[in-house]
């Protein structure tokens, strides 16, 4: 049968049996974004949730719990009843990154999170500026190993994705560059555009249109292989065989919640992915849509973190 025709029957016509029925009773979700309204994630959560509560039947509520660097919010789905009606909105932070970043966490990263379902990827790019005299990634490499520790890259902030993807750059090129921490994007856009810093890897939909102004230089995208998105660049790992910094984000929910229950929300979601207009929207923001089933999201969550393991604990970085 037809995905997108299953979904649109509603909860009720995908959880028609008795037993199914009694597990996941009629009452709102709470889809909970572990970070402050406003956010890229926040943004993206409030997308995804009106058509999912529109294919499952009952409203889709989208809860903002900032703080603990994702982990409060992480944390309360982890004690949610396991039935299938309390959602995380998860990036790389609560259950890939976290727990080699901090000293604890108060959950445990596997046992108490069944993954749903991918939601989107979004590539990061590598841009220098334009006085920088390199223009290839294999260029800008050698120059920094002929100025070790000289070259600096910015980031929006210690442990965030753009930092975490330069200390993948210092790892598998072999290279010494100074990284140089901002409050956000915006600070560290500036200083890149004046020359204060040498290079970012951040954000495509935001580095993208200043290279194409001539006011940056773009070396390639921090996808496994080239993107959509901006097909004439050549991806990162190209150049560096094993370089994968596009920070992912899934839905996911409380351990112990019922299979079944699992998989016909993974569904739902694999359904709102695959329509055009949806995937059409989120193209426009810079971003790709990555649906899969449970067991494929598991899994990438697991290799996530062995990659990012390696790369935090090499770096020494710690968050409190």
């Amino acid at each position: 049968m037809n995905l997108t025709r299953r979904t649109t029957l509603g909860l009720a016509g995908l959880l028609a049996t008795p037993a199914l029925a009694q597990t996941f009773p009629s009452r709102p979700l709470r889809m909970i974004v572990p970070f402050a309204a406003g956010g890229s994630a926040d943004a993206s959560a409030r997308m995804l949730a009106e058509p999912l509560g529109a294919v499952l039947g009952q409203p889709v509520v989208v809860e903002n719990r900032p703080g603990g660097g994702a982990t409060i919010g992480a944390q309360a789905v982890a004690r949610a009843a396991p039935d299938g009606h309390t959602l995380l909105y998860g990036t790389p932070g609560p259950q890939i990154v976290n727990p080699y970043l901090m000293r604890s966490v108060p959950y445990d990263p596997v046992r108490d999170f069944a993954p749903i379902s991918g939601i989107k990827r979004a590539p990061n790019l590598l841009a220098i500026g334009p006085q920088v005299p390199v223009t290839t990634l294999a260029e800008l490499i050698a120059l920094a190993k002929a100025r070790p520790g000289q070259l600096t890259f910015a980031s929006s902030g210690v442990g965030s994705s753009s930092h975490l993807a330069g200390e993948m750059l210092k790892f598998l090129a072999r290279i010494e560059i100074t990284h140089v921490p901002y409050r956000g994007t915006s600070a560290a856009l500036t200083d890149l555009m004046g020359g204060t810093v040498t290079m970012a890897l951040d954000t495509l939909s935001i580095l993208l249109p200043q290279a194409r102004e001539g006011k940056l230089r773009a070396l390639g995208v921090t996808t496994p292989e080239r993107s959509a998105l901006a097909p004439d660049l050549p991806a990162l790992a190209e150049t560096l065989p094993g370089f994968d910094a596009a920070p992912f984000n899934y839905l996911a929910t409380t351990g112990g919640t019922p299979a079944p229950v699992v998989a016909k929300l993974s569904e739902a979601v694999q359904a709102i992915l695959a329509r055009p207009d949806y995937r059409a929207r989120m193209e426009a923001l810079g971003e790709e849509p990555t649906p899969s089933t449970p067991e494929q999201l598991a899994e990438t969550i697991r290799a996530e973190s062995a990659r990012w393991k390696q790369v935090i604990e090499a770096a020494g970085i710690r968050v409190e």
